[in-house]
């Protein structure tokens, strides 16, 4: 039986390699690392507190594992948004004000709990929850 423990990860296809990396790095302190056996102008990986590499970057119009047309800049297709279990709320949104970025929020006080969506420089719409802090 096939049982789904966690997300491993998502892929993004860029333009913007090191915009990309920059916007994941300082505004979720994701570390970015050159993926095994492959050259990092092409590949990346960004690891969460965790070391888990959780967002896997490809330079677009590199070759993919399994070939599929991607658009980046357009709306993310049929996925909505990515999210992120988080922690420092209000120092997230100075980072993202700091940076002139659009984003809207929402509370579920319900279940404690506050979003915070924002969209990175490929338009992959992300969902930042934070829980009780």
């Amino acid at each position: 039986m096939t049982v789904v423990k966690r997300l491993d990860h998502f892929n993004i296809q860029t333009h913007d390699m090191a915009g990309t990396i920059a916007f994941y790095a300082e505004l979720l302190n994701l570390d970015a690392r050159t993926a095994p056996e492959r050259d990092p102008e092409d590949r990346m990986w960004l690891y969460d507190s965790g070391d888990r590499a959780v967002i896997h970057l490809n330079r677009f119009g590199t070759d993919n594992t399994i070939p599929r047309e991607v658009v980046p800049g357009n709306p993310t297709g049929a996925i909505h948004h990515i999210a992120f279990e988080c922690d420092g709320h209000d120092e997230t949104i100075a980072k993202i004000e700091a940076k002139g970025l659009h984003y809207a929020t929402n509370v579920v006080a319900r279940i404690g709990l506050r979003q915070v969506f924002v969209a990175d420089p490929n338009n992959v719409l992300l969902e930042l929850n934070f829980r009780g802090n």
